[in-house]
């Protein structure tokens, strides 16, 4: 991710012990060199309650992706149950998306289903109503 000039950090209930543990026995044999990004420690959840997916009762933390932009502002947040697994394409796809709006000021908008190369909108009141001609899904 560093090519795109972001930082990932993971974070998590899991000690330090277990995060290595987890790395040198699973995530190696499946990412090359292991996880190419730091794992972090939040044994008491407190960072897990600040981003709304710390259970007390339980002592889990949902999964959680949050993007942050340099200002420090949420722009997108996914949260599912532990059973389901994220999707690291789609998260590179929207870090590329919010990095074209942000670098055009906000004059650029990114549709549905857009794609990096692919066309994007230029918000505005001409086209209220016409959206259908400028953007075809799957395109």
């Amino acid at each position: 991710m560093q090519e795109l000039g972001v930082e990932v950090i993971s974070v998590s209930v899991d000690s330090v012990y277990t995060h290595k543990m987890w790395n040198d026995h699973e995530l190696s044999k499946m990412v090359e060199g292991g996880i190419p990004w730091p794992m972090a420690s939040d044994s008491a959840g407190n960072v897990g309650t600040i981003f709304g997916v710390y259970d007390p009762n339980t002592g889990v933390e949902m999964r959680g992706r949050f993007i942050i932009d340099p200002d420090g502002v949420i722009q997108a947040m996914e949260v599912m149950t532990p059973p389901v697994g994220r999707n690291l394409e789609e998260t590179i796809r929207q870090v590329k998306a919010f990095q074209l709006v942000r670098e055009s000021g906000g004059k650029k908008a990114t549709p549905a289903e857009w794609e990096p190369g692919k066309a994007v909108l230029t918000p505005s009141p001409d086209i209220v109503g016409k959206i259908w001609e400028i953007w075809k899904p799957g395109d």
